[in-house]
């Protein structure tokens, strides 16, 4: 393989199975990490419901952008729309896990179709701003 050759590939976006797969473990480590946050502040400052209703939407957000900022960066074409699939993706991701939590569907399906706004939107404005 010649230097041109080797140039034209570290210039390539990475593959669409990591870029995903890298993408969403930043969103759930994101998620992780500024969950364990508010629950710290919960036990020290005794936060109301709306309050930590509020931090789970901002929470969402966060990791959505960044997540769909890290797909946009890596696969460097179309980015808004990698932003939107990766999500997706966390949401579906976020459903199953709460379904199979929960032991079935949940009751509320505007908080659902919330979340999936939230998560969608939040990820390909993370994909747009990379």
């Amino acid at each position: 393989m010649d230097f041109k050759n080797k140039m034209r590939t570290k210039d390539t976006a990475v593959s669409m199975g990591k870029a995903v797969g890298v993408s969403l473990f930043l969103m759930f480590a994101v998620s992780g990490a500024l969950l364990l946050l508010l629950a710290f502040l919960l036990y020290q400052m005794e936060l109301g419901e709306e309050v930590v209703k509020a931090g789970i939407i901002v929470i969402y957000i966060i990791s959505g952008i960044a997540g769909g900022f890290l797909i946009g960066k890596m696969r460097r074409e179309k980015k808004f729309l990698w932003g939107l699939c990766a999500g997706v993706i966390y949401f579906v991701l976020l459903f199953l896990i709460s379904c199979a939590v929960n032991g079935g569907l949940p009751q509320d399906m505007v908080k659902v179709l919330t979340t999936l706004v939230l998560c969608t939107a939040s990820g390909m404005a993370g994909g747009m701003i990379s």
